[in-house]
């Protein structure tokens, strides 16, 4: 190997996360598994138009990805006392139990010919209900295992992988449903997560400790930290509006393509593609951040993806609008890994995982909210208008958050730099209530 690509890999932010011990063993089973839900986003919809009656197949397809999608919001609430103070690798292990045996169930009814578009809903809203606690458990087993300095990168390598799933997987789900049909695609799904849920069980040390400050907790004891903790609440606050403002586009990106430039579906396949490979390439970057300060990287995410966003909604040509989508999706890839490297800065290890899964609860309702916002919003405006005034409220979004972070900054003074000074000495932060909040973004 030559001696500077050798420094070049000993100097890469990414080199403590792929070799660590713990963390290489799992990362495999991860890959996998995200590959499988990258083919089950085709797939559920695919099967969802093949059991709905005839005539009512837009309804069903919305309900089908509705039920794979929010009950994780109700799962955070119904299991948080029983969840509560685990470690990372159980929750994501017990997500990844559960969505391999009530997917599994998929195939199983349906070669018993008993799968109809209820009980379908009804196992997609089971697969769900523990996606809050899982994802949660993924990046509380990276604040466990490695210091604070390799967050960033951390996190970037798991929102690296999904982005590359949903490049890859779509594509292979269409040849394999056309193979063999989409409910053995879910069963490939379904197998994917006994891999992870195994990758768990056998890869890292087995724990079934419960932090003591847990004990007795409400079930929304993650919720009350948030809401305590101003530096918590403006996070969530500004990720909400964000995914919000961002939904409509799923609806008027289509009729745009269809109603004002008149073309076909290969270029909204294109669009997609282009935002997906800039995403893959931001999400790389974003673990090279980590000597950037988090909360002004995270507040100018915001505003730079609304500033790209803009060459759609005013209409340009496609030689410029597609770029620039290509390059909101770079924008957008660092988002989820600076927000989490936040949270976990922000909240003590035994709070963590109740505190992110109550982020992830919310957070997968805002997306959806927001696209259902966008059917009337084209049909009031248009497709193209619609397109500009996400982008100009997405840009007004990030200088709101930036002039509240800047105010805050100004009147916390000393208890800002003695924020900063503890985190420049490696120390973990203290639980809620022994020190002072960073700054809300």
């Amino acid at each position: 190997m030559p001696l500077h690509l050798a420094r070049l890999l000993r100097a890469s932010p990414y080199r403590p996360v792929v070799s660590h011990p713990l963390l290489r063993r799992i990362l495999p089973g991860l890959a996998v598994s995200a590959l499988g839900d990258g083919m089950a986003v085709v797939a559920v919809t695919w099967l969802a138009i093949q059991l709905a009656p005839q005539g009512q197949r837009g309804l069903w397809i919305a309900v089908a990805v509705a039920a794979y999608t929010l009950p994780s919001a109700a799962g955070t609430v119904i299991f948080g006392r029983l969840l509560r103070g685990r470690s990372g690798a159980q929750l994501a292990g017990w997500d990844a139990i559960l969505r391999a045996a009530a997917l599994a169930a998929i195939p199983i009814a349906h070669l018993a010919g008993m799968l109809t578009i209820g009980l379908y809903l009804v196992l997609l809203a089971a697969s769900a209900l523990l996606h809050s606690w899982g994802s949660a458990g993924r990046f509380t087993l990276i604040a466990e295992l490695l210091p604070q300095r390799h967050h960033l990168p951390a996190n970037a390598v798991l929102t690296t992988i999904s982005g590359f799933a949903t490049i890859v997987g779509p594509p292979l789900a269409g040849i394999l449903i056309g193979w063999a049909g989409p409910v053995w695609v879910i069963a490939v799904d379904a197998a994917t997560f006994a891999v992870l849920a195994l990758t768990y069980r056998l890869a890292l040390p087995a724990t079934g400790t419960i932090h003591s400050y847990e004990r007795g907790a409400s079930r929304t004891a993650g919720f009350a930290v948030i809401r305590r903790q101003p530096a918590l609440l403006g996070l969530l606050v500004l990720s909400v509006a964000f995914f919000f403002l961002f939904g409509p586009v799923y609806v008027a990106m289509p009729l745009h393509v269809t109603d004002d430039l008149h073309a076909s579906a290969t270029l909204l396949g294109a669009y997609y593609t282009a935002f997906g490979a800039g995403g893959l390439v931001g999400g790389v970057v974003a673990g090279h951040l980590r000597h950037w300060p988090l909360r002004a990287t995270t507040i100018g995410i915001v505003i730079g993806f609304g500033v790209a966003m803009l060459p759609l909604g005013l209409g340009m040509p496609i030689g410029l609008s597609l770029p620039a989508f290509a390059l909101a999706g770079l924008i957008w890839a660092p988002y989820m890994s600076t927000s989490m490297a936040l949270f976990q800065r922000s909240a003590s290890t035994e709070q963590l995982p109740a505190v992110l899964a109550a982020n992830g609860a919310v957070l997968v309702l805002a997306v959806p909210l927001g696209t259902m916002l966008g059917g009337p919003l084209v049909g009031a405006v248009g497709a193209r208008p619609t397109l500009l005034l996400c982008a100009v409220a997405i840009v007004v979004l990030g200088l709101v958050a930036a002039g509240f972070s800047l105010a805050r900054r100004d009147g916390t003074g000393s208890g800002a730099t003695e924020v900063s000074a503890r985190r420049r000495s490696g120390r973990r932060p203290a639980p809620a209530g022994r020190a002072p909040s960073p700054p809300a973004p």
